[in-house]
């Protein structure tokens, strides 16, 4: 009897991944049903933990899409408020905990995206051959058929092009779909026989934009993998959490509305086609792309639009090199252009997170936002600046050693600065990903500031300062050395 009830289990749980849904497994099924999964991705989670609730809605959208992968990859959750033996045997000490399993067993954890979009590409990429092989019309079909861009190598027998495009989704899988055929059907129906395609799916397709993007170049890796990432996208690419690696060129303008193929495929279009008109006209020069603006929601605010974040028209930041310009005016076709070109020419203001500028200075400068051009920028001083952050412990224990470096100098030629990054946008010149992150800049050459790796002491300061001054420094040698003064000498 109980062998009967468990078959039935197993059965109901075959069918339930079939069609997509997240499988929740307990103490008493998990070691027996997980063994019928070649490959799957284990959620061990608990109900109150917040970054489990966020990752929750995602997980469940990419289930569907990872059931009908060929091989299928399962998404399965434990809760470990109730599962305790399972979570215990698999060492799970934090929430959300995910593991991947080969055949029942764990390879590895998971360290992909949270997102939906990602999640689905990094799975994939662990499933199956790096590139499967298409052995028929109909497998080509099937492949290029589905809702998301996929890479086919067409090669008629062996070729240099087919060992690099080979090694490329050994490195890539995790990013791209990828599939290789040498059937002379599909190379016939296809019209290919050396060469590279991107297919897009049917849902993307439009008229300003290719609906296949051929690979132009020669067999050398790099460049296979600079296609795939920086001219498979069109016109005006579906920008996700999970693949922005293919959106970092700029100036780029992002339009924000509520992208879903899935329940309003109509309405995603509607707007993009809207997107795709200008962008026809800076092909090369801007790059363009739609984002849903409930997964951009954080974004949204960072780029200033977040009065405009619940308008029922698409919003626009565009992103350049010398910051983010929100567009203020209602989203038309005319009103896009108009603004594009508007920012292109320097004619647009670009916003920046700021606090208040500080009425008095001490001898540690505090640059805002707003200050930061005239403060570090525009000064006639070398300057060391401080990134940091208000919570973080190794910024609040050099904070007493930045004071007495500033008081020591402060008759120098050089400005001792702060910035609080939380609160402040960091101009686009700095790279800041962790506090404290410090920057020098001499004053003759302020567009290309210097990261400070060295010794966090008040010495180690006073000997890089002395060292980097650009004229000197009046109260030290070069070698940090305290001058003697001339009473002194006397």
């Amino acid at each position: 009897m109980i062998w009967v009830q468990t078959a039935l289990f197993a059965a109901f749980l075959a069918v339930a991944s079939a069609s997509g849904a997240v499988l929740e497994y307990t103490d008493g099924n998990f070691e027996d049903l997980i063994q019928t999964h070649d490959i799957a991705l284990v959620k061990f989670y608990a109900p109150w933990c917040g970054h489990c609730k966020r990752i929750a809605p995602e997980y469940e959208k990419a289930a569907p899409k990872l059931a009908s992968n060929d091989p299928p990859v399962a998404l399965i959750k434990v809760d470990c408020t109730t599962e305790k033996t399972v979570c215990d045997k698999f060492g799970v000490k934090g929430f959300p905990t995910l593991k991947i399993f080969r055949n029942g067993v764990p390879a590895q954890d998971y360290d992909g995206p949270r997102d939906a979009d990602g999640i689905v590409k990094f799975m994939r990429g662990q499933s199956g051959p790096s590139s499967k092989e298409l052995k028929s019309v109909a497998d080509f079909d099937k492949f290029t058929g589905g809702d998301e861009n996929v890479v086919v190598g067409f090669f008629d027998g062996e070729s240099k092009l087919k060992d690099s495009y080979l090694k490329v989704a050994d490195t890539e899988r995790d990013r791209f779909a990828f599939a290789h055929t040498s059937n002379k059907e599909v190379l016939k129906k296809a019209g290919y026989t050396d060469d590279v395609v991107v297919f897009v799916p049917k849902k993307l397709h439009n008229k300003f934009d290719s609906n296949e993007f051929k690979y132009d170049g020669n067999y050398d890796t790099d460049k296979i993998k600079n296609f795939l990432v920086h001219e498979t996208v069109g016109l005006a690419g579906i920008r996700t959490q999970g693949n922005l690696f293919q959106f970092e060129h700029k100036p780029i303008v992002v339009v924000y509305y509520n992208v879903d193929y899935v329940k309003d495929p109509k309405g995603s279009n509607y707007w993009r086609n809207r997107v795709l008109k200008v962008a026809q006209n800076y092909k090369r020069k801007v790059q363009f792309a739609v984002s849903n603006k409930e997964e951009f929601s954080q974004e949204i605010e960072q780029n200033g639009l977040g009065e405009r974040k619940d308008s029922d028209k698409p919003i626009v930041a565009v992103l350049t090199n010398e910051g983010k310009f929100p567009m203020d005016q209602e989203f038309s076709i005319d009103n896009l252009q108009q603004f594009v070109d508007e920012v292109l020419a320097g004619n647009a203001e670009p916003y920046m997170k700021s606090e208040p500028i500080p009425d008095e200075q001490g001898d540690v400068k505090v640059a805002v936002g707003k200050n930061f051009k005239e403060l570090i920028l525009d000064s006639d001083k070398d300057v060391l600046i401080e990134f940091y952050a208000p919570w973080c412990g190794h910024c609040k224990t050099l904070a007493p050693k930045y004071e007495e470096l500033a008081e020591k100098l402060n008759k120098e030629d050089v400005i001792i600065a702060k910035m609080d990054a939380t609160a402040n946008d960091v101009p686009p010149l700095f790279e800041v990903r962790g506090f404290p992150t410090l920057f020098w800049l001499p004053k003759n050459s302020k567009s290309n500031p210097i990261p400070y790796n060295g010794g966090r002491e008040v010495k180690d300061f006073v000997n890089f300062i002395s060292k980097h001054s650009t004229d000197g420094l009046k109260g030290f040698t070069r070698d940090g050395k305290k001058k003697k003064s001339k009473n002194a000498e006397l």
